[in-house]
């Protein structure tokens, strides 16, 4: 009887870790992992079937993927937009800056992604504002932090929600 409950205790886990990854995206941060840690758990609880190596490796594939891409997106938008690579940088920083800063804030879905924007947005705008003394010219350039990060998220829940339909999907099949 222990060993039932200890075993639905880790579904129960798998599901919760399923829902808090999708959840942590939605508010920008790397929920990937913890459907990363569901797969984990889900192949200790079956064994060698569903999900095998293969969807392991791929998970894990496709969450440093999305670190990667997140931690330049700031940056790349900026100077797809003809920033310099400081306003980049300046992007990076404040957006990281800003999702520290805004997690304060009460307002609990919208505080840390409203500081992630303002910070990427703010940092990139007055790098190349300085710069370039022109207030068109970088406000246009800071717009392109937005714009990259808003992509990156979409990219992340979307990510983040494909592995959650493939893990629960193929355990429910298998």
């Amino acid at each position: 009887m222990g060993a039932l409950l200890g075993h639905g205790a880790g579904w129960l886990a798998v599901l919760l870790l399923c829902l808090g990854g999708l959840l942590l995206s939605v508010l920008t941060f790397s929920g990937t992992w913890l459907v990363f840690a569901a797969t984990l758990l889900a192949a200790w609880l079956r064994g060698p079937t569903f999900p095998g190596l293969a969807t392991i490796l791929l998970f894990l594939l496709l969450c440093v993927a999305i670190e990667v891409a997140e931690g330049f997106a700031g940056a790349w938008g900026v100077q797809k937009r003809g920033g310099s690579k400081l306003a980049g940088l300046a992007a990076l920083l404040g957006g990281f800056l800003g999702l520290l800063l805004g997690s304060l804030l009460p307002l609990f879905i919208i505080g840390p992604l409203f500081g992630l924007f303002a910070g990427s947005f703010g940092c990139a705008y007055l790098v190349e504002r300085s710069r370039s003394r022109q207030h068109q010219a970088a406000l246009h350039i800071a717009t392109g932090a937005i714009l990259a990060r808003l992509a990156i998220l979409v990219v992340k829940v979307t990510a983040t929600l494909g592995m959650v339909v493939i893990l629960l999907v193929g355990l429910l099949v298998t």
